[in-house]
């Protein structure tokens, strides 16, 4: 997975951390959260305040 996989990045947030709020998570935890991810493959410094809010959309989306 890279940073623009943001619906494939939600879905194993919310299978890893199911009891979890995404409205609730700070965009420091959940850039760390991706980056350890199983299958995430990408440079940490790829990432941005636009692709964490498309990230958190997406694994608010999948919550609901």
């Amino acid at each position: 997975m890279k940073w623009t996989d943001t619906y494939d990045i939600a879905a194993a947030l919310y299978d890893k951390y199911p009891d979890v709020d995404p409205l609730t998570v700070r965009f420091t935890d959940l850039r760390r959260w991706v980056l350890e991810l199983d299958g995430f493959d990408d440079l940490p410094e790829r990432s941005g305040e636009k692709i964490l809010e498309a990230i958190q959309a997406a694994w608010i989306a999948e919550a609901e």
